[in-house]
């Protein structure tokens, strides 16, 4: 799950980066509201943690300005400005949620699962495909209750998947929501995980979940209905 923070204090940045890292998100960071809005328009985010004392621009400004342009991505204010009137406006612009500074890093992490949740049309915090079941909060995958041995940027491609089950989803997709901007796209990493996630799927199930559709991506399969989609 990948992520944009659009915010200036950089030791405040550096600290929320590295500690949704560890969460298991894919984080980059603007430190202006211009470089922020150039960042969420060319790339689907999984969502942006948008401040609004911004040095170049209003916070709101740019909230007002990613929806304008029709960037359905969930938007998440993070702000020392606490009054209502100011929630209230952030919210009315189109803002999905918003957090007062300084913030419960717990609360934080699950607020972000949560609008990531409702933007896929999900109210369980659990992804269940078949057999297969996709905790991200815990990050998790098993197979008929059996925990499937992930590394952490296998579950990340599967998460992927699963919030998409049931479509093809292509390679630059998945690069989009897994690695951040520094990715060399000219690498074959993505390649060899999607081999061993194949194979890890394919061990727990016994089946062939994970599908090469040619010349479009990849698609989970749940073990049940016709494979279909020239796999």
């Amino acid at each position: 799950m990948r992520l944009l923070i659009i915010e200036d204090d950089l030791p405040l940045a550096g600290e929320m980066k590295t500690g949704l890292e560890r969460q298991g998100f894919t984080v980059d960071i603007a430190n202006t509201g211009l470089d922020g809005e150039e960042k969420a328009y060319v790339t689907d985010y999984d969502a942006v943690l948008l401040d609004l004392n911004l040095p170049d621009k209003d916070g709101l400004e740019v909230l007002s300005y990613l929806r304008s342009a029709e960037r359905n991505i969930p938007i998440l204010i993070v702000s020392a400005r606490d009054t209502a009137r100011e929630r209230a406006a952030g919210l009315d612009l189109g803002a999905d949620d918003y957090i007062v500074k300084p913030f419960d890093f717990i609360e934080l992490t699950s607020r972000i699962r949560a609008v990531v949740r409702r933007f896929y049309g999900r109210t369980s915090p659990k992804i269940t495909f078949g057999k297969l079941g996709v905790d991200p909060a815990a990050r998790t995958a098993a197979w008929e209750n059996a925990v499937i041995p992930l590394s952490a940027k296998e579950f990340d491609i599967l998460l992927v998947l699963a919030e998409r089950h049931g479509s093809i989803v292509s390679s630059e997709e998945i690069i989009e929501h897994t690695y951040d901007e520094d990715f060399d796209l000219f690498s074959s990493v993505l390649r060899v995980h999607i081999s061993n996630l194949r194979k890890k799927l394919k061990a727990a199930s016994g089946q062939d979940l994970l599908l090469t559709v040619k010349g479009k991506g990849y698609r989970l399969w749940d073990g049940n209905e016709k494979q279909g989609f020239g796999a």
